[in-house]
């Protein structure tokens, strides 16, 4: 087979016409072909041309290129800038060596390092809130009655010091989680169901938020504990149907004392007028019988006095004057013996009485 192409003026690899050392039909200068390739590389590197001189300047080029693009490089990396809401801290070989505020900073790379935070970022943690076997135990808490609650939260936080977030605190996430979920055990624990439930999830959340915020400022863990927020208190499953029967109890219980509240709040005060009433008309007659009495004290010492002076006459008066309050309320008739000497056989006294007028009181009965 010939390798000739168009009457033997190209080689088989598609050269052009064959010249020199083989002849026309010889094999490629391999020597040439390198000597080709090295001239392009120098040329792509800044080389100059073949003789010795041009490729020491050349070289001389090249490496000033590379210490040039080292220097930007190392420049490049010697600034850092901390945008606004973060802070950084600057490590040299791993040590702090300074906090960094907002802007522009030098450091000395690559033997200082720079760790940037977002400080004004507010984070959060929801406990309770897995449909876990984990998440089941951390919302499961006994409170001070003894009784058992489901209570989910979330806990918001922030960084405030990001030197000691960066140091005393291996894991800052599971340390916030572990502390408030503490403090809102400890709080739970002491507060009936209730008021968990009810009346004092205010109350609540302020204190396991001042709990945890101390715990975390004696650990110096540079984090603040914005807000603590009570999402869902309520009785495990398993008990939620006893628990909705003692509700409807309590919620029984509450009416009737309201209405009985609402009852005495009526009768009392009708009680304590008529009381007054009575009072007054007690105190009314003990002095109607103490002037009565007074009265008749007088006058007794009166009738003495008068007694003393002449005992006859006042004698026959006293007794003329009780006989006179003694006949004076009955039916009298009295019969004159002096003008006959007989007694009247028949006397209709019963005509006699129906005669007199009810209101004659005259006491002589004439």
């Amino acid at each position: 087979m010939s390798w000739q192409n168009n009457g033997g003026d190209r080689g088989p690899w598609g050269q052009g016409p064959k010249k020199g050392g083989g002849g026309g039909n010889g094999p490629p200068d391999i020597d040439e072909l390198i000597r080709k390739g090295q001239d392009k590389f120098k040329n792509a590197f800044g080389g100059g041309g073949s003789g010795g001189s041009g490729e020491s300047i050349g070289g001389g080029k090249g490496f000033s290129l590379i210490l040039l693009g080292l220097a930007v490089f190392w420049l490049y990396n010697c600034f850092y800038i901390v945008n606004a809401g973060e802070e950084a801290v600057v490590l040299r070989f791993g040590k702090l060596v300074e906090k960094t505020m907002p802007g522009i900073h030098f450091q000395f790379y690559p033997v200082d390092n720079v760790e940037i935070t977002n400080v004004q970022e507010e984070r959060t943690i929801q406990i309770g809130f897995a449909n876990t076997a984990i998440g089941h135990k951390e919302r499961q808490m006994l409170t001070g009655d003894e009784n058992i609650v489901d209570a989910q939260f979330t806990v918001f936080w922030r960084i405030k010091d990001v030197a000691d977030y960066q140091f005393n605190l291996n894991d800052p996430q599971l340390s916030v989680k572990s502390i408030a979920e503490s403090a809102m055990r400890a709080v739970v624990a002491k507060t009936e169901v209730e008021r968990v439930m009810t009346s004092n999830k205010d109350g609540i959340e302020i204190e396991v938020r001042e709990i945890s915020q101390g715990i975390l400022d004696d650990y110096k863990a540079g984090i603040q504990i914005t807000s603590v927020k009570l999402d869902d208190v309520r009785p495990p499953e398993e008990l939620s149907d006893a628990f909705d029967d003692v509700q409807k109890a309590t919620a029984d219980r509450d009416r009737s004392i309201s209405l009985a509240e609402l009852e005495q709040n009526k009768i009392v005060p009708q009680a304590r007028g008529q009381a007054a009433k009575m009072l007054q008309q007690a105190e009314a007659y003990r002095s109607k019988v103490i002037a009565e009495a007074e009265g008749e004290a007088s006058r007794f010492e009166a009738i003495l006095t008068e007694y003393s002076k002449a005992k006859d006459v006042t004698r026959r008066r006293i007794y003329l004057d009780t006989m006179q309050q003694v006949l004076s309320g009955t039916n009298k008739i009295v019969i004159d013996g002096d003008g006959g000497s007989g007694v009247v056989p028949y006397l209709p006294l019963n005509e006699l009485q129906k005669n007199r007028p009810s209101s004659n009181n005259n006491p002589s009965g004439q």
